[in-house]
């Protein structure tokens, strides 16, 4: 009896090894994020300055998904779209719009990579939460996925979308973002002009007010800088020194290369 026993125990564990080392491998995927203040430097061409980390990003992948909806005028989703592609082009990688597609949660769910562009942090929130479909570009990103933001694309990046510069032209339904990085962003970050006679708040004020209600750090990003998460490592990236904001602390400086979070 003792034989049959272990005999049963053996194929038991034989027969569920396999499928215990296959269903966690997703959640051991490393994470591949890039989140940048902009997409565009003064006089600099679209996602010039981020060409080389670009590549790096989407190393091996010949097709992307573009979410358009932070864009509220002034140009079309398809007019977005062939901005994109433009530059993606010179990359050899396609350009696939979000917008094009009945059934958006499977268009997520089958893409490779993704890009969302910059505009109004309020209307891309709207649209993503009242279309269902955060969580699916959450959870796919979390896969190993790789993900590009700018602008209102990196501010999704964020534990919530609180420290956006954009006017609230919409009201989502709620301020939640995607939590890739454990802290909040603040794209197009500005240092106070002393030569301009500006007698209202600064950037830096706005921060410190958000920190009065919230203890969540806030990442001011300048012109030219990025975050980069890849696996449980995240640094800040770029030619500016980052700003740094806490609850309870003066606001600090970091060097790029700096680990964070």
């Amino acid at each position: 009896m003792k034989r049959y026993s272990r005999f049963g125990t053996i194929s038991l564990f034989l027969f569920m090894a396999p499928l215990c080392r296959r269903i966690p491998l997703k959640y051991h995927t490393p994470m591949n994020i890039l989140l940048a203040s902009t997409s565009t430097l003064y006089e600099g061409n679209y996602l010039e300055y981020l060409k080389d980390e670009i590549k790096t990003l989407f190393q091996g992948i010949d097709e992307i998904l573009f979410i358009p909806f932070a864009r509220p005028g002034g140009i079309s989703h398809e007019e977005y779209t062939a901005k994109v592609a433009v530059f993606f082009e010179e990359l050899n990688i396609k350009v696939r719009s979000l917008h094009e597609f009945e059934e958006m949660p499977e268009a997520i769910q089958n893409a490779k990579a993704y890009f969302t562009g910059g505009g109004n942090t309020f209307l891309l929130v709207k649209t993503l939460l009242e279309k269902n479909l955060m969580h699916f570009l959450k959870e796919n990103i979390e896969t190993g996925k790789p993900y590009l933001g700018t602008s209102a694309g990196s501010n999704i990046g964020g534990i919530n979308m609180k420290t956006t510069n954009d006017m609230p032209i919409v009201y989502p339904p709620g301020f939640e973002c995607m939590g890739l990085v454990p802290f909040n962003i603040n794209p197009h970050y500005l240092d106070p002009d002393p030569l301009l006679k500006h007698n209202g708040e600064t950037r830096e004020t706005r921060i410190q007010e958000f920190l009065t209600q919230n203890d969540i750090m806030v990442v001011g990003l300048r012109e030219g800088n990025w975050i980069r998460r890849i696996g449980d490592k995240i640094t800040v990236e770029g030619s500016q020194m980052t700003r740094i904001f806490e609850k309870g602390k003066e606001p600090y400086e970091i060097e790029a290369k700096t680990q964070i979070g």
